[in-house]
């Protein structure tokens, strides 16, 4: 790899990253009663309901701690503090709700959501491929019909629907798997079998419900198993006597999933922002739910930051697979010149 390559790749994730949280704060910033005013009103608020008053000075001195913003300074002044406390000092804010920093509260939920979003992903698109591979072996017989017909219904089918009968029939009616939480209760955390097991059987019914995501993903790899077959170099290779395993896994399903690795890879962000949903409906208190009570009350410095992780995650996901689509795919080593 070029490091001229390296060089422009990383820059272009870099502006990305920077253009992409500089237009959230702004549209954040523009919106009728934005972040500054949100707490105005619930200082104002929480002092009605006592007898301590405070003073307007006061009022502002606390919005600049938990937004380190002056809410009084013009917009281009509060951007500059902004964008100096994230990329400068770490510093997200202060949650208006929860008496933490918006780091804590992210980098405690952040595990959780990785968690099931990752074992999502690996389980819908493993089934997707090896799916998608055996349709296009069998192509145009009754399973190849049979099963494009339940892939696109299940494709068609929004995931949070299939959270909701999940719910239903494994916690409800049957009593498998429990209906919300991540840990039971009374059970003590650390590295001990009876934890490992409560995590598990939490996060089971969210990671099947994600893993619909990946199932669309069946139909591309159908396609591009049976493009790949109608190529000439598999016909050689028939006559030259290979071995049908080998034609399988080396030249047909190599070649087939090839296309398929960026689509990947940014499908890392689609399942994370997918949790926002998933988490609230099995009460999942990961980022998603994080974010989806933030939304509810308004709590802006829980938004901007989680959008941050949100845009980190799916920039270095998209950087990744740019960078070593190369070492995979030996034909486009080149990339620097093939641009």
């Amino acid at each position: 790899m070029e490091a001229n390559y390296f060089a422009k790749r990383v820059g272009q994730a870099l502006l990305t990253f920077f253009a992409t949280v500089t237009l959230t704060f702004v549209l954040y910033q523009m919106m009728p009663g934005g972040p500054a005013q949100a707490l105005r009103n619930q200082i104002l608020a929480q002092q009605m309901g006592s007898s301590n008053t405070i003073n307007p000075e006061q009022i502002e001195q606390l919005i600049a701690n938990y937004t380190n913003l002056e809410s009084d300074a013009p917009i281009y002044v509060q951007y500059v503090q902004y964008m100096s406390s994230v990329f400068l000092e770490g510093d997200l804010g202060e949650s208006l709700y929860e008496d933490a920093a918006v780091t804590e509260l992210l980098a405690e939920r952040l595990p959780w959501s990785m968690l099931i979003s990752v074992y999502a992903m690996v389980i819908g698109y493993s089934v997707s491929i090896v799916l998608g591979a055996v349709m296009a072996f069998k192509e145009k017989s009754r399973f190849d019909s049979v099963s494009s017909v339940v892939v696109i219904g299940l494709n068609s089918t929004p995931y949070y629907v299939a959270g909701i009968l999940f719910i239903f029939f494994f916690s409800i009616r049957y009593k498998v798997f429990p209906t919300g939480g991540r840990v039971g209760l009374g059970i003590e955390a650390g590295f001990n079998l009876a934890f490992m097991q409560s995590i598990a059987l939490h996060a089971a019914l969210p990671i099947l419900s994600m893993s619909v995501l990946g199932l669309g993903t069946a139909l591309t790899m159908r396609g591009n198993s049976v493009r790949v077959l109608g190529e000439d170099y598999l016909r050689v290779a028939e006559l030259r006597g290979l071995r049908n395993s080998r034609i399988a896994t080396q030249y047909v399903g190599r070649n087939a999933i090839l296309p398929m690795y960026t689509q990947f890879m940014i499908g890392i962000a689609g399942v994370l922002s997918s949790s926002v949903i998933v988490e609230e409906i099995f009460s999942y208190p990961g980022v998603g739910l994080l974010v989806y009570d933030a939304i509810q009350v308004r709590n802006y410095p829980v938004l901007m930051g989680s959008l941050i992780v949100f845009t980190l995650v799916t920039i270095v996901a998209i950087l990744i697979a740019d960078l070593t689509y190369g070492f995979i795919d030996p034909r486009i080593s080149s990339g620097g010149t093939n641009e």
